[in-house]
Parts: structure tokens; sequence; C-alpha cells
């Protein structure tokens, strides 16, 4: 029986101009990798399974993150925010790809249902200068909600429904860590919605939803008294504090500050005195913001979501198996979601042509 052909045969049966062909394109191949696996053009700064991120996309980015900062930064420290803006770019689209495959890209009707809420407190003249401030279109907006929106269902359907707290888990929990339910004062679960005039800083990219703020006082005023208007009227005060708080550490958990020590509230004179007359569920008037100078440089709502007394908290208690489940689907939402990206990650072929010639550029 003959072998088969081993690469060095294969090689001897090619005629003449055959051999040439070859060994040009394995040439071209071999000094120019780039050459012979891929071409794009000066404005592609990378693909995410073939589709090109456009330069245009980080730069506006790039500025947004910026803001208003007069002081430029370093060639150095503005490519490093560059790659930064560039992986998320490049996350989005896988997220994004995977998404469509799934059949749960953002629909029309939910991205303008979202555009309605976002222009709901303006008119269409201020609602235009928000967008300009932000450097941003309409279509730019709406392509952020939907790819916002989008990650939120896929999420919903490949992590969020799979992820089950069960009762033994809460107790285990709680027995490892059943000092923490020892109240030695009265708590005040607090949430809040802040508006000032403060500027951002330049690292800022957003501070809610809407990229909403306010940019002297008497537009901090006017906000945070439409804010008021609206809660009263019933609407929900997570889904405005996601939308319009201007404190970015609690605006994307809906303004819930947590529990709060009655020591700390007394540090507030006026807070705590308004505060102390709340019921769970209802929110105080707006109150003025000062910074450490006692300078006024905002206003603020706070509702009382609930209060507890000094003492231990036993397992049986409905508001610790509360806490304890949030707490638990909060780490194994945030786990979960980092290994699913990277698990995608390695599914998708990423060419990052910025990140090639910054280490190219640098290592000369």
């Amino acid at each position: 029986m003959q072998p088969l052909l081993n690469g060095n045969t294969l090689y001897q049966t090619l005629k003449f101009p055959q051999k040439m062909a070859f060994l040009g394109v394995a040439a071209l191949c071999f000094v120019g990798v780039a050459g012979c696996r891929r071409t794009h053009g000066p404005d592609v700064v990378a693909t995410v399974n073939g589709k090109p991120i456009m330069r245009s996309e980080v730069e506006d980015l790039y500025q947004t993150n910026l803001g208003e900062s007069q002081q430029q930064p370093s060639k150095e420290q503005a490519d490093v925010v560059r790659l930064n803006v560039l992986r998320t770019l490049i996350d989005e689209e896988i997220l994004m790809e995977r998404a469509a495959k799934l059949n749960l890209t953002a629909t029309d009707e939910e991205v303008d249902n979202q555009i309605n809420e976002y222009k709901a407190p303006y008119t269409q003249e201020e609602f235009n200068k928000r967008l300009a401030e932000k450097h941003l279109t309409l279509d730019d907006m709406k392509r952020q909600i939907r790819r916002a929106k989008t990650e939120e269902k896929l999420f919903n359907k490949e992590i969020n429904s799979k992820i089950n707290i069960t009762d033994a888990d809460i107790a285990a929990y709680y027995n490892a860590h059943k000092s923490e339910f020892n109240l030695i004062e009265p708590m005040y679960h607090l949430a809040q919605i802040m508006v000032t005039s403060v500027p951002l800083p330049p690292q800022q990219q957003s501070i809610n939803l809407q990229n909403s703020k306010a940019t002297n006082d008497s537009e901090a005023k006017k906000k945070i008294e439409t804010l008021h208007n609206r809660l009263e009227s019933g609407e929900d005060f997570g889904l405005l504090a996601q939308n319009f708080s201007e404190r970015p550490d609690t605006a994307s958990n809906g303004g819930d500050m947590g529990f709060v020590s009655e020591t700390q509230l007394r540090a507030s004179p006026d807070v705590y005195n308004a505060i102390g007359k709340l019921q769970p569920g209802q929110i105080t008037e707006i109150m003025p913001v000062y910074d450490n100078a006692h300078k006024q440089v905002g206003y603020a709502i706070f509702k009382l979501i609930d209060k507890q007394a000094a003492g231990q908290r036993e397992l049986n208690d409905p508001r610790v198996q509360q806490t304890i489940r949030g707490q638990l689907r909060d780490a194994r939402q945030q786990l979960l979601r980092n290994a699913y990206l990277e698990m995608l990650r390695d599914e998708a072929r990423v060419e990052n042509f910025f990140a090639e010639n910054v280490f190219k550029n640098g290592a000369q």
C-alpha cells in the first residue's frame, strides 16, 4: 500500500509556475502577517468578528470622558483612556452580537419609550440643549439606550434568571455574619435624589441614565422642584433617582444609600429632624445640600425606606432575610457577569489595531 503524499512529495508534484505562485503567497504572509489575515482602513481601530469599530466612536467617548476639563492629558495618559474606551466598545459589541443571536435586541418602541421618559422634565429646546452639552445627537442617545436595554435583556435571560438563593444560603450567611445584625443604635434605611450645580470631575463619564446635570443653581432648583412634584404625583422614587439624581454612587441603585446610623444623621440636624417625622415610604421636602465649608451647593430629597431599633436581629426577621438575599444576589450577579463576558471574549475574534499601534510605537 502506497503511503499518503507528505508535504515534500506534494510540493514536488507542483509545476514550476505553481511553485512560484505558492512561494509568493507564502512570502507575503510571512513578511506581513497582517496583510494576509486582515485589511483595514486608517479609520478602523478594531474589529469584532469582522465588524469594524471606528476611530470616531472612540474619539466621541474620549471627548465625553474629558468633559469640560481645561487640562489636557499627556499623550500617554490620553492613549490609556482611549485603550479603556476601546475595550468598553469591544465588550459592548461582543454583547450586542450575542443578544442579536438570541433575538434580545431592544426594540424601537422600547428605545422611544425611554427617550420620552428622559424628555419629560424639559421643553424640546431644553432637551436639545442637553444633547448639545453632552456632544450627543438624538441618534447617539438612541444608540446608547438601545445598547443599555439590550444588555439588560441579555443579562436577565442569561444570568439573572439562573440565580437561585436558597433558605440554606441565607442561613449560612446569617450564621457567619450574625454580629452584623446586632444594631447598637437605631438605623435608618434611606434613599436620596440629589441635584447640584457642582461640575463633574473630568474622568466622570456619566452620573445617571439620562446623563442629566444641572450647571447652575437656577437649573438645580428648577430640576429638584420638578422631581419633587413628580414624586408627590406618585412616580417611582427609584426610577427617578436612576434617571436624574446627580449623586453617582447611588443613582444607579435607585438612590439607595443603605442603612445610616442615628449618629451619622444627627451630624446634619435639619436632615435628622426631617427624616424623624417620616413613616417608611414617605419623602422629605426639598433639603439644601452643603459642602465641607458649609456652602450650599445643591438640593436633595430623602426617602425613608425603613427604620430599625437597636438590638439583635434574628434570622426569622423578614428584613434580615431580604437584606441577605439581596447581598447574595448582587454578589453572584457580579461574579457571573464577569465570567460570562470572559467566556464571550474567548469565543469572539477580536483584532485591536489601536493597541498594536500603541505598543509598537511605545516600544521604539
